[in-house]
């Protein structure tokens, strides 16, 4: 509470169009560059590993070898299909908000609190009862090790802070506006020690950004400024050279594009296969500067997209926005999909983008 009470840098010292330069410079990546939003595969195996570690089965030495292998193996896989930034596959993970409220102070778990997410997939919210503070960090090491393992660019993966908010039990006597400035000085300091560790591209997911506004409508502007606020304040701390990716889910965001444009991240990634280019018209008709990368495939399905059903997706968001503002990658992140669905989704997105360029 004393930190946040003492806050006087709530934006990033250089403006968007100076970043853009720097960044591009420094990453020379080639035009429609590649990407995934994070997660690989969680096989059966590897919730196995993680269970038994959790249950004392297996010593730390055996977790973390088997984690690493299944980061290398995630590694080569992305090299191999000639992606242009890779992601480690977040196999350490077990839920993108339980996992860093594990690493908290002010949080605590229930054993059987589970909450129907989407269809049969479940999560159980960690509960937020006290004040939140990072006393290590939380994902340096193992972005750290993927980073070693290529020398290609390693994407740096948080939970921003919005979405921790909005997916935890938070406790009701301090104000939300407050509560989620202390998880961004969380993320902030994760965001420095990447940076300093060598992480340039570093994405804070924003998933229930949009899930977290109010009914009324008299309610929506406080919650639009302090969530936006809070990003902001949580990316702060990244240098110019050090590019800021974030993630939305859903694909309605006529609503909010001003707020999103506020929001000043880098690049922003979003779900769009199975709206086509509607959704980028609405980034255009704003004159949105940032880059965007629009999911070319729906990951919400088992079915392998064709090279040329890609290129067609390809064609049409260039007929929105330049080559140059555009990312290509799938829609959201591929946890729940199985690995015989995702190496030919990825293999024809890489040579859909090939013949694009």
């Amino acid at each position: 509470q004393e930190r946040v009470k003492n806050l006087s840098k709530f934006e990033r010292e250089t403006a968007f169009s100076e970043r853009i330069k720097v960044q591009h410079k420094l990453f020379n990546l080639p035009s429609l560059p590649t990407t995934t939003i994070g997660s690989f595969p969680q096989t059966a195996e590897l919730r196995a590993v993680r269970n038994a570690f959790k249950k004392g089965e297996i010593d730390k030495a055996k977790y973390e070898s088997e984690i690493k292998k299944y980061i290398d193996d995630c590694v080569a896989f992305q090299e191999s299909i000639g992606l242009d930034v890779l992601v480690h596959g977040e196999p350490e993970r077990n839920d993108m908000v339980e996992y860093f409220g594990e690493q908290l102070k002010g949080y605590t778990f229930s054993k059987n609190g589970w909450v129907q997410s989407y269809g049969s997939r479940c999560v159980k919210p960690p509960l937020l009862f006290g004040d939140v503070s990072r006393p290590n960090p939380m994902t340096v090491d193992w972005t750290t090790y993927a980073q070693s393992k290529t020398k290609k660019i390693m994407k740096g993966m948080l939970t921003g802070p919005v979405t921790i908010m909005n997916w935890s039990f938070v406790r009701d006597d301090m104000p939300r506006s407050e509560v989620v400035k202390q998880l961004a000085l969380c993320i902030y300091d994760e965001i420095n020690d990447l940076q300093k560790a060598g992480i340039k591209i570093i994405q804070v997911d924003e998933a229930a950004f949009k899930e977290g506004y109010p009914l009324r409508k008299e309610n929506i502007g406080d919650y639009e400024s302090f969530a936006v606020n809070s990003f902001k304040l949580s990316v702060s701390c990244a240098e110019a050279k050090t590019q800021i990716h974030t993630h939305m889910c859903y694909s309605e965001f006529n609503d909010i594009i001003k707020t999103i444009e506020a929001m000043d991240a880098d690049v922003i990634s979003i779900e769009t296969a199975r709206s086509g280019n509607e959704l980028l018209k609405i980034f255009k008709s704003v004159g949105y500067k940032q880059e965007v990368g629009p999911g070319v495939y729906d990951i919400h399905s088992p079915r392998v997209p064709s090279v040329s059903e890609i290129e067609e997706q390809i064609k049409a968001l260039l007929e929105v926005l330049p080559k140059e503002q555009l990312w290509i990658n799938p829609d959201c992140g591929l946890k729940t999909r199985k690995w015989e669905e995702v190496k030919p989704s990825l293999e024809n997105m890489v040579k859909a983008v090939i013949a694009s360029r």
